[in-house]
């Protein structure tokens, strides 16, 4: 790949301050950049880099203002993540690996399974019984895929992934490995003797459009209905998204997050990593989670921040961060108040 400044500029709509000559062969990272790479800020922590950056070109936003002098040539963008999100989108794209097409002879397909003939099941899939394979898919080695499954048009799903049986995902999905969807809710009723009989979940899991979910994600299946992630959501790695959960379109979730069974998460919601939320509650949409929260009520306020253990409302959890930090120094002042009252009261007594 090697392209202008000018080239780049005009995918983006943006505008060049520098040379639009300037030749670009790569993408780095700015604290890494080399005379031909193009990099991109958009988090105020890496401008420092900028001012000593050989990089040929630098993304940036229409209103970042240099403190300093700088040799490279800036184009000014409106959203300089989103923008370079769309470059590696084109690069991706041009680069990639072109679709597979068909069956590899070590799989196993079930007669009745409908599979496109644009499809590609890779070496040891297991495509079960009355399974439904769309325009595109790509399944890699070693996936499973289990009884009623529906996958739609263009969806990837990586290695090691397991689908059980019923559950549907929807188009431009991609699911990467060792995710396993459709597993059985964590549903047991205790019994007088203190042992536990375990309650069948006999629903299922429902994915819908443009859905990206990372490894080792875990999402169970309802034990009667649908656990539902709608569409456009992204899920980190690690994840645990119980029986009868809802993820409203458009959320992110940072990984190692737990979400217990039954809660309903709105649209656009944002959750840090490592956050916890109890079962049967209901997030508004926008709802932002910061990493580490334990969420346990129901937030009915669209576009409420909140943080901390229990999770409360973020600008009053930063406050009492400050004072936490405090605490040492304070009870220092306290100890010496305490200490000069007694003594004034022995000298008045």
């Amino acid at each position: 790949m090697q392209v202008t400044a000018a080239q780049i500029a005009q995918l983006l709509n943006g505008t060049i301050e520098g040379n639009p000559e300037a030749i670009i062969n790569t993408f780095s990272k700015i604290e890494e950049a080399g005379p031909q790479s193009l990099c991109f800020i958009a988090n105020p922590k890496y401008i420092p880099y900028l001012y000593s950056s050989p990089a040929a070109v630098v993304v940036v936003a229409k209103d970042f203002v240099a403190e300093k002098a700088f040799t490279t040539t800036l184009i000014r963008v409106e959203d300089a993540y989103a923008a370079f999100a769309q470059l590696l989108q084109m690069y991706e794209t041009i680069t990639g690996a072109k679709k597979k097409k068909g069956i590899e002879t070590q799989s196993f397909v079930a007669d009745t399974a409908k599979v496109d003939e644009t499809a590609y099941i890779g070496a040891f899939s297991y495509i079960s019984a009355g399974a439904v394979i769309g325009k595109n898919v790509q399944i890699s080695p070693n996936v499973f895929i289990g009884e009623q499954v529906v996958i739609a048009d263009n969806t990837v799903i990586h290695p090691m992934v397991s689908i059980y049986k019923d559950c549907k995902v929807g188009a431009n999905v991609i699911i990467h490995s060792g995710t396993v969807i459709g597993s059985d809710g964590f549903g047991f009723a205790p019994k007088a003797d203190g042992t536990y009989d375990k309650v069948p979940q006999i629903g299922n899991v429902i994915i819908e459009d443009h859905v990206e979910i990372g490894a080792n994600t875990c999402i169970d299946r309802a034990t009667m209905g649908a656990t539902v992630i709608k569409a456009g959501v992204k899920l980190d790695n690690l994840l645990q998204i119980a029986h009868n959960v809802e993820i409203g379109s458009n959320t992110v979730i940072a990984a190692q997050t737990g979400i217990s069974g039954s809660t309903k998460l709105g649209a656009n919601c944002v959750i840090g990593g490592q956050a916890g939320i109890v079962g049967h509650i209901t997030l508004a949409n926008g709802t932002k989670i910061n990493a580490q929260s334990g969420v346990s009520k129901t937030i009915k306020q669209e576009g409420t921040a909140i943080s901390g253990s229990p999770a409360f409302d973020y600008k009053s959890e930063v406050k009492s961060q400050i004072v936490f930090r405090q605490l040492p120094e304070m009870l220092d002042r306290i100890n010496k108040l305490e200490a000069e009252l007694k003594a004034l009261i022995e000298k008045n007594s």
